[in-house]
């Protein structure tokens, strides 16, 4: 076995981990010996080289040397077996449960001395150590005896540390795959060095080492290469050219109700001339709530039409995939024909949707997932659009880009601003248009907070806007009540408002079917209703110009990207708009600072760089739980500098036309996305 295949084999192939072992350590998530070395030590366990038995304080751990002078190993089953040993007069007991008589022998010699590490207790006025272990001093420069590891029930602290000093002390040496340049940086410090400085000091001083700095590096650079690979991958394949008449796409912009920005025309030109060019385009369009992504890529489907191709664009709900095309089909059905298809869509309808696609009838379809079955034939697929694309990670992203073809270009948007540093994290397989600037007629959004306690000035407010014909979103954290958390239900504060405004109110949440929400979205359109209640299903995408008041309730309990995410579903039109978010008394210090950051800004790119600093990096919108979160020791945040200098070195090594062949272990050892030897 090879050096680089030790480090990726299975933990079951460390000595002393059998099938036990290895299903406690993999409900920690360590499957390898290369994600040991990422379970980091929490602290330092306080010891000494060697202490004074009558110097010993109970409940702490010690190093102590002893000499071992007598045995007690009693007939009678369940009793403990006890070695005494002494120091300078002093006795010391050594209790053993469920340890046999030959491993006591064996290291606790009698007559000799040892050097043993235990807890300290104390019994009938006498010192003793239950289950003491036997330090090995000879390995000693490998060996991490001092430090205590987050671990699961049934795995022990000193089970633990011999498997981790038994992988530490068999390290291989690796070849250096950092650049000379970048080596230097970071004095030179090898990876197996790096690995063992880590784990034998206490971790919250070892973070700002040039040890884990240059581990966090090779995090960042095996990712950005991975990226990378993608992205040239992508680029060598060779579609045919989208040829376009820029006096068509004139009149579409000449018939808007309004002007796009500079920012929406500039995203714009690069998507049309990523279709026009004989590479495929790959391309993130990144935007603030209501920065008018939307408009962009629709006047992009319409010149793929156009040029003769059809357009798939993928929602992450039904209720947006259903404004995407009734807003299409309302404004621009003389320039294509738009359908829609969803998990829900009845089988009739299906039916002669699919035929309809198979033969070029529909030439913009619009749905949720269910526009990349297999069943799905289409006649001339040209483009993919993917809205609120942060549901999805690189698999599916390369997954959906093989799926249309050569000739299929993928555009995919995002309305959740997040710093540069973790753009280039998740979307590093991608070229980037942002659009940063909002619409002239767009106004800041007011926003307020709140006690519970004043909720009837709320309702005050909320009767005054009504009467000033202006709708109300009110959003709760739950469908129903709950025994578990006190939190506001959406169908107990409907019931509430329908008791105070008669017949004014309705509700939406996901337990819904989809006839019952496109019922409860006509009627809010229509304005029939004056107060839509609503979980967080309204988060993404919902347009309704006249809603310019959204009230949300237990708003200490969100994430400040998502209560921007929220807050951005009002404003729309060309009135002002006011955001209330309602919360409970004896806020958390972090609490009270989203609020404030909130009420004071309105620019998501600044929100979600707070939001970092606040939550922590792989925590924002659920980024953790879909497994976008790359890095162990790597934080966007804290090591920017790092990022930057990856990104340069990348650059570097796209310019001269490197060969990726040679970072292929690194990538490889680095890589969360298993699609390395698959597809690139």
């Amino acid at each position: 076995m090879s050096n680089f295949e030790y480090l990726l084999s299975s933990i079951n192939a460390i000595n002393g981990v059998g099938k036990k072992t290895t299903s406690l350590l993999n409900k920690k998530k360590i499957f390898t010996i290369f994600d040991l070395l990422w379970h980091l030590p929490l602290a330092k366990i306080e010891t000494s080289e060697d202490t004074e038995i009558e110097n010993l304080q109970v409940g702490k751990i010690y190093n102590i040397k002893v000499v071992p002078i007598k045995y007690n190993f009693p007939r009678i089953k369940n009793l403990p077996n006890k070695v005494i040993c002494q120091k300078n007069n002093d006795k010391l007991e050594c209790i053993f449960f469920n340890s046999y008589e030959g491993y006591i022998r064996k290291i606790l010699p009698l007559n000799k001395e040892v050097l043993i590490k235990g807890k300290a207790g104390h019994f009938r006025n006498k010192f003793q150590f239950i289950n003491p272990t036997l330090v090995n001093s000879d390995n000693s420069k490998f060996i991490n005896k001092d430090y205590k590891y987050s671990l699961t029930e049934g795995l022990t602290l000193n089970k633990y540390n011999q498997i981790i000093n038994n992988v530490l002390k068999n390290l291989p040496d690796l070849d250096e795959w950092l650049p000379v340049e970048i080596s230097k940086i970071f004095d030179n410090v090898s990876w197996k060095e790096s690995i063992i400085k880590i784990h034998n000091n206490d971790i919250n001083l070892v973070r700002s080492s040039k040890y884990f700095k240059r581990l966090a590096f090779d995090e960042i650079f095996a990712n950005f290469l991975l990226s990378s690979k993608i992205r040239s991958k992508i680029k060598k394949i060779k579609k045919k050219n989208k040829i376009f008449d820029l006096n068509y796409q004139n009149e579409i912009l000449k018939n808007l109700k309004f002007k796009l920005t500079d920012d929406q025309i500039l995203a714009l030109d690069k998507i049309n001339n990523d279709m026009k060019s004989k590479q495929k385009m790959f391309r993130l369009l990144q935007g603030d709530v209501g920065s008018g992504k939307t408009i962009v890529s629709i006047i992009a489907a319409l010149n793929a039409v156009k040029a003769g191709y059809q357009v798939a664009i993928m929602a992450p709900t039904e209720i947006l995939a259903a404004q995407h095309c009734n807003y299409i089909e309302e404004n621009f059905k003389n320039y294509c024909n738009v359908d829609l298809l969803t998990s829900k869509t009845e089988y009739r309808n299906r039916k002669k949707i699919l035929n309809n696609l198979s033969n070029n009838r529909i030439n913009i379809l619009v749905g949720t997932h269910s526009l990349f079955q297999n069943k799905l034939s289409y006649n001339n697929l040209g483009l993919i659009i993917i809205d609120e694309q942060h549901k999805f990670g690189v698999v599916q992203r390369k997954k959906l880009s093989d799926k249309g073809g050569d000739n299929c270009d993928v555009l995919v948007m995002s309305a959740t601003p997040i710093p540069r540093t973790m753009m280039m994290t998740i979307y590093g397989d991608m070229d980037i248009s942002l659009i940063k600037t909002k619409p002239k007629s767009r106004k800041a959004i007011k926003t307020y907070s709140k006690n519970e306690s004043k909720i009837k000035e709320v309702i005050q407010f909320i009767n005054k806007e009504i009467s000033n014909k202006n709708q109300i979103f009110w959003v709760c954290p739950l469908i129903n009540d709950s025994k578990k958390i006190d939190h506001q239900s959406a169908v107990k504060k409907y019931q509430t408002l329908n008791k105070i405004f008669k017949e004014k109110v309705d509700i939406i949440h996901g337990e819904m079917s989809k006839n019952q929400k496109d019922l409860v979205l006509k009627k809010f359109s229509e304005k029939k209703t004056d107060i839509l209640v609503s979980t967080t299903v309204i988060e993404v995408g919902i347009d309704f110009p006249n809603a310019n008041v959204i009230v949300i309730e237990n708003a200490n309990k969100y994430g400040l990207t998502q209560l921007h995410q929220l807050r951005g579903r009002v404003g729309r039109g060309e009135k002002e708009a006011t955001c209330i978010l309602i919360f409970k008394s004896n806020l958390s210090k972090n609490a009270r600072k989203r609020i404030k950051i909130l009420k004071n800004n309105n620019d998501g790119f600044k929100i979600a760089e707070e939001d970092l600093k606040i939550r922590g990096y792989g925590d924002i919108l659920g980024f953790k739980q879909s497994g976008i979160k790359k890095y162990n020791l790597a934080d966007p945040m804290q090591h920017k500098d790092l990022f930057y200098l990856a990104e340069s070195q990348i650059k570097k090594i796209e310019n001269n036309n490197f060969n990726f062949e040679s970072y292929n272990k690194l990538i490889k050892l680095y890589d969360k996305v298993s699609i390395i030897n698959e597809s690139i």
